[in-house]
């Protein structure tokens, strides 16, 4: 919550900085805009981009099965189920509210895990459900972007001197272009990574022994870096593992938490 709250305070001071109580009103406007769009529609874009194959219980009986029995036990709706054709071992959840929800995984972890580890992830997967971190994370993501928005805006608004001095401040305009995007980004990450943390934890009450889903996590960080997948950016926080790990990055600014953090969490449970 303080972490939400932080981004939008940087989203109320981005705008006010381009244009005073003017550029304030358009930030809120943006993001409202945005963030209606993507509550009601993201899942199904997602799920599009990935090529992602819905399935029933005879077309894939072991993973439907698990899908359900979880579902029943975390107190959530059956939420569709989808196959991802993608060697890189992977999963995610998506959909506005555990009535609208959907699970995918690929057909590499499907491959790589054993049932009992599948379980753990996709309790892993439920949890983030139940926990609506689908929506937490929309409504972080379309912020960040919108801080970013206007400060593009405020670049080419001061290169073409389109920009009305009397309306805020130039100074704090400059210091929102360079800092707040980069500030967004972090906060974002902040929370996406916490999500993470959450979403273990409660995958594992749900499948019923952590064990399992850090045995899942040990073998799935191993294969994302070995097996690439073309993975669009903007959606790397809904998989279980970084889809894009296989590229260096700061911790401060991943998706995920560090994997061997999240393994020595599971195994203190």
């Amino acid at each position: 919550m303080a972490l939400m709250t932080g981004l939008t305070l940087i989203l109320l001071w981005a705008g006010n900085a381009f244009g005073g109580q003017s550029g304030m009103t358009m930030a809120l406007i943006l993001a409202l805009g945005i963030n209606a769009f993507s509550y009601w529609f993201s899942d199904r874009i997602v799920l599009k981009m990935y090529r992602a194959r819905e399935v029933n219980s005879a077309e894939a009986p072991e993973l439907y099965e698990i899908v359900r029995r979880l579902a029943h036990k975390a107190g959530l709706p059956m939420p569709r189920v989808y196959v991802i054709e993608q060697p890189q071992p992977n999963a995610f959840a998506t959909g506005r509210n555990p009535e609208h929800a959907a699970v995918a995984v690929t057909t590499g972890i499907m491959k790589l895990l054993g049932p009992e580890e599948l379980e753990g992830v996709i309790g892993h997967e439920l949890a983030h459900v139940k926990h609506r971190d689908i929506l937490i994370g929309t409504v972080a993501a379309t912020i960040a972007g919108a801080i970013s928005y206007l400060a593009h805006i405020a670049q080419w608004a001061m290169i073409f001197g389109g920009r009305d001095d009397d309306d805020g401040n130039p100074f704090a305009a400059i210091v929102m272009m360079i800092v707040a995007p980069i500030a967004a980004m972090l906060i974002q990450m902040a929370i996406s990574r916490s999500r993470e943390y959450a979403a273990d934890a409660g995958g594992a009450r749900i499948a019923g022994k952590p064990r399992h889903l850090s045995s899942a996590l040990r073998k799935l960080g191993s294969a994302s870096q070995q097996i690439p997948m073309q993975a669009e950016p903007a959606t790397a926080h809904m998989f279980i593992v970084n889809p894009l790990s296989g590229k260096s990055m700061a911790r401060l600014f991943s998706t995920h938490p560090p994997m061997e953090e999240r393994i020595a969490r599971l195994e203190k449970m």
